[in-house]
């Protein structure tokens, strides 16, 4: 921890072409080994899909999608003092709620059989809108681990 006091919190900036934090928050989880370019590229072309499936917005979507998988309960491993860990439920905030929906939607994304990751990227971003997909099955995975262990919250 610093001893020269709190840094101010950055705010992401936003991407070229939607002028959007979220997508540029999506870009930056994409990025593999500082390859920005490619990362937009793989974003842009599953953007035009979604917007030729679903003849909507991809901007909308996108967001429905990251609405529907963002987590409001997870878990964190606590040890008592007989040295045992348990699981305790905890209250996720929106920011990082916001981060582990975006990192689960690419995580689901990067498992599914398919072409290529835009491809992938934009059949997980559609489902996740539609409350389908590997994504929306793991926040309900920990909503349902979190839920089973509730007698335990007074261990926060």
């Amino acid at each position: 921890m610093s001893r020269r006091g709190t840094t101010e919190k950055r705010t992401a900036k936003s991407d070229p072409i939607f002028r959007n934090r979220l997508v540029n928050m999506v870009v930056n989880r994409i990025m593999k080994d500082g390859k920005k370019s490619l990362a937009y590229q793989i974003l842009y072309r599953a953007m035009k899909k979604i917007q030729q499936k679903t003849e909507t917005n991809p901007l909308l979507v996108l967001r429905q999608a990251i609405r529907r998988v963002t987590p409001s309960l997870g878990v964190k491993t606590r040890r008592n003092k007989k040295g045992s860990t348990r699981k305790v439920p905890i209250e996720i905030g929106s920011k990082q709620g916001r981060a582990l929906a975006i990192r689960w939607l690419l995580e689901a994304s990067q498992k599914r059989p398919g072409r290529n990751m835009a491809f992938k990227l934009s059949s997980e971003l559609v489902d996740a809108a539609k409350g389908s997909g590997s994504a929306i099955r793991k926040k309900e995975a920990t909503h349902r681990m979190a839920e089973a262990n509730r007698a335990l919250a007074h261990f926060r």
